[in-house]
């Protein structure tokens, strides 16, 4: 059963009931021992909502990817009291984005790394869809220009122009899940908190859209704002009213969005607000692993019932195991991936090996089939490449193949698990274990961002992690290697494979001004819980950061970046939002500067100030306090900074960094020193690295998996022909109807001599000139296996080539084909497909804004056909060619 309201309902009720059994159970106890050890679970709803989120993500393991995304991305309406127009940005703007991103790689690294320049820039969409959000007491009341005739939608946009800060939020969800739709009350909740707009961005995302699509996305969601387009309603906005925000794989983003800018010399935001932030995609830091019983991560990871989307290889095929024995010496070193673009003696040494190893063969041997004698031991590895008995790498060999041509030869060894025990023989990935990345993209510093050679000379950072939660340990390091630079280097491997890293070592080293706050007790995204008091600090916190970096100029902020630190204070004035006055919120009673014994117990009470304690007079309290850390040196300061004296009238200047903990009542206190912190002891070598325990959790569920849904996984591999025979006949069909591509100019007369003179259809769409590259465009681009571009083999494969024909031709399209009536009545009949218009794109890249009826049967089909009948006779005779188009019969 895919992923329902039903099916979640149904998986959920005995969660909720056992929850509710256990908590009792639990609270008895503590009573019984005298236990006065407050923990956030001793709230029931936190308790409740945490094993319901965890139960509801382990239900997404037990479906496809695909219904995931389409659960996640489910219409949720917005309340009568935000206003939430949407907008979709423009190819322009995704186009700057692409070249700034080609103009961050060297050419070669932008080949063998990414595969290429073409392919992450094919979309489905025009453009990527976004939402404008904000309350509606903050529009303006101007009414628009008479004679305009605008919806209301671009009314709400024009209205809401005049406030000036602005928060681009990107959503979180594994890089894989998660849409506008899931986040939109947060947001709204944001918007209201700092008084200003926010803009958040629906980027497209993995298996179908991996590394770097998302990425491209937001930076083109940050050009939007910055640089609008002509046919943009809202005016530019100033970079240094912009802050970033997002959570989880969306709080990734957004720090490797800030590096791409720092690194291209381009203005930054005012600061960036980052929620849980996933850095480390190789799970190299320990509580990955001790805090899996404390978060709502699934107990094997992001693993899911096979079907023709993902895993890339549905069915394990006989040699090709997921995981293995490795069966050769470095390179690369175990707990590395190999690199992507190798040397010249790596190139040469293993087109002679590949090619030896195929004698006899039909096919070429892939380089995981490789096999060497005395394969060694991990120690015995790490001697060879770490001064023992160093193996010479063999010269190169001479090829009667270019160096390009070697290079498409080329494939990285699969990467090699680092061990526990040294003097086992290295365990070696078949598989792909990220949906974002390959395994070899991992380690590179725009994928895993605590890889950059330097963290410094970024905007403010306001970073906040739950002390339960599985990425705890990484956000902690990135916090510190952001606010010191120096003292937190990256691993030589990194440097090594990347001169603009190296670079960067040397280039940026001021350290970045950097808030960090560790909740006690609290999981991943702990904002999710807003009805907490940690999550009501979160959000105060948040939106006086947001105020603060927006209001003041950069010099002011040079010197102080936050608000704690203002004098005097800033005004804070929050009127209580309709959802807050109609279901009031826990709240501990006022007066109590220590949580009461009885805190399980706290009432109701609405979330303003009505004589118990409110989320600003929390935020006032813990003001207080990091004012006192300051005071007592207890921070970090810039370099030849000291304690600031006694001034209530001026800011506390030359802060770089604030450590701190909150308890579960919103607390804060004090942060240990940073040699008592696990996490910041592990040696830089040792960061980024795949390891052994994470590799073997994700293996015992996939093989769990693997096991249970075998039946699944053939019928994928079925429906992958199916898909396969049906893009082929697509193609056929739109060649014999005048499909003629941009690199097929000289066949363009003879292809025309051979066009059939009469049709009884018309093309529909047009060539648009924004869209560069399409499906067709990627004969020397090497695009990951589950990248939607390069495949045939999935109905969001097809569904985005019959656009790329039919509705939305790229540049490099000569002609756009006519469709046969034939065509347009399967088309009628197929519940994903439509005869006149594009047909459904991706779930994980398009945006619903409203409830879709129930697909109708065959009669509405029918209908449809004889209502178009008209249309396409219509078309047939009187079709006026679209600006940049041309009918299967002319050219361009």
């Amino acid at each position: 059963m895919p992923v329902t309201t039903t099916s979640a309902a149904v998986h959920i009720t005995p969660v909720v009931l056992k929850t509710f059994y256990k908590h009792t159970k639990h609270k008895g106890h503590k009573v019984k021992n005298g236990d006065t050890t407050e923990e956030a679970t001793d709230d029931l709803i936190y308790d409740e909502a945490f094993h319901i989120v965890k139960a509801f993500i382990q239900l997404g393991t037990r479906n496809k990817v695909e219904s995931l995304q389409h659960f996640t991305n489910t219409h949720v309406p917005a309340p009568y009291w935000a206003a939430v127009p949407p907008v979709r940005i423009p190819m322009s703007s995704c186009n700057k984005a692409a070249d700034l991103i080609i103009k961050w790689f060297d050419p070669e690294d932008l080949k063998q790394i990414v595969g290429g320049e073409r392919w992450w820039q094919i979309r489905g969409l025009d453009g990527i869809d976004a939402e404008w959000v904000t309350e509606k007491e903050y529009l303006d009341d101007t009414k628009p220009p008479p004679g305009n005739e605008l919806s209301d939608d671009d009314c709400d946009i024009l209205r809401m122009d005049h406030l000036e800060t602005v928060m681009l939020y990107v959503h979180g969800g594994a890089y894989f899940w998660g849409s506008i739709n899931t986040h939109r009350y947060q947001i709204i909740r944001y918007a209201r908190k700092f008084k200003g707009r926010a803009f958040a961005v629906n980027y497209r995302k993995a298996p179908q859209y991996p590394w770097p699509c998302p990425l491209q996305d937001v930076i083109a969601a940050y050009l939007y704002l910055t640089s609008p387009p002509p046919e943009a309603l809202h005016k530019p906005v100033p970079s240094s009213k912009i802050v970033f925000a997002g959570d989880s794989a969306g709080a990734g983003l957004c720090l490797t969005m800030l590096t791409v800018l720092r690194d291209l010399g381009l203005e930054q935001p005012a600061g960036a607000v980052l929620i849980s932030p996933w850095v480390d995609l190789t799970h190299s830091f320990p509580s990955v692993m001790h805090n899996a019983s404390t978060d709502i991560i699934p107990p094997h990871g992001f693993i899911h019932k096979p079907s023709t989307l993902w895993p890339i290889e549905a069915v394990p095929q006989e040699g090709r195991a997921r995981v293995i024995p490795t069966q050769t010496n470095p390179p690369p070193k175990p707990g590395h991936a190999d690199v992507l673009r190798p040397s010249d003696e790596r190139l040469g040494e293993q087109v002679e090996q590949r090619m030896q190893a195929s004698q006899g063969e039909a096919l070429i041997a892939h380089a995981g089939e490789l096999t060497e004698k005395d394969v060694k031991t991990q120690a015995e590895m790490h001697n060879e490449t770490n001064g023992g008995t160093i193996r010479p790498e063999r010269p190169p060999q001479k090829q009667s193949t270019s160096e390009s041509e070697c290079l498409a030869f080329w494939e990285p060894k699969p990467p090699k698990v680092l061990m526990n025990d040294p003097n086992d023989r290295p365990l070696e990935l078949r598989s792909q274990i990220q949906l974002y990345a390959t395994n070899e993209q991992l380690t590179h510093p725009l994928v895993s961002p605590i890889l950059q050679g330097s963290l410094g000379n970024l905007c403010p950072l306001y970073i906040i992690a739950g002390d339960g939660e599985c990425l705890r340990d990484e956000i902690i390091y990135v916090a510190h290697k952001a606010a010191n630079p120096k003292e937190y280097p990256t691993r030589e491997g990194t440097l090594k494979d990347s001169p603009r890293q190296r670079e960067n070592v040397a280039k940026f080293q001021t350290p970045t001004k950097v808030h960090l706050q560790v909740f006690d007790g609290m999981c991943h995204v702990l904002t999710v819980f807003i009805f907490t008091d940690s999550a009501k600090y979160a959000y105060r916190s948040i939106a006086e950061f947001i105020k603060h970096v927006t209001r003041y100029s950069p010099e002011h902020l040079e010197q102080n970046p936050f608000p704690e630190l203002h004098r005097p204070p800033s005004e804070i004035s929050d009127p209580p939002s309709p959802d807050e006055e109609d279901h009031p919120s826990l709240e501990v009673p006022s007066g109590k500067k220590s949580p009461p014994k009885d805190a399980g117990k706290r009432r109701f009470r609405p979330d303003h100030d009505n004589g118990t304690r409110s989320d600003v007079e929390l935020y006032r309290e813990n003001e207080s306090k990091t004012k006192l850390e300051v005071k007592s040196g207890d921070v970090r300061f810039v370099p030849d900074g000291s304690p600031a004296t006694e001034d209530e009238d001026r800011d506390i200047p030359g802060v770089r960094m604030i450590r701190e903990r909150v308890d579960i009542f919103g607390h804060v206190r004090l942060m240990e020193g940073e040699e008592e912190i696990p996490a910041l002891q592990i040696p830089p070598s040792e960061i980024g690295l795949i390891k052994e325990d994470p590799v073997r959790r994700w293996l015992s569920g996939q093989e769990k998996w693997d096991k249970k849904y075998k039946r699944n996984a053939i019928k994928a591999e079925r429906r992958r022909r199916h898909y396969e025979k049906k893009a082929a006949v697509l193609i056929a069909h739109a060649r014999e109807n005048g499909l003629i591509l941009d690199n097929e100019r000289t066949a363009v007369i003879n292809q025309r001599a051979s066009l059939p003179t009469a049709m009884s259809s018309t093309s529909v769409g047009n060539v648009e000139c924004d869209r560069r590259w399409g499906p067709f465009d990627l004969e020397s681009e090497q695009p990951p296996g589950s990248a939607i571009a390069g495949r045939r083999d999935t109905r969001e494969a097809v569904a985005l080539i019959k656009k790329h024909i039919y509705h939305s031709a790229p540049a490099t399209h000569r002609t756009v084909p006519r469709m046969s009536t034939s065509d347009a009545a399967r088309a009628a009949f197929d519940p994903s497909d439509h005869p006149f218009k594009p047909p459904r794109q991706s779930v994980s890249e398009e945006q619903v804004h409203s409830s879709k009826k129930a697909q109708q049967g065959k009669r509405q089909a029918l209908q449809t056909l004889r209502t178009g009948s008209d249309k396409l006779k219509n078309a047939g005779s009187s079709h006026s060619q679209p600006k940049g188009s041309s009918q299967s019969s002319s050219t361009r």
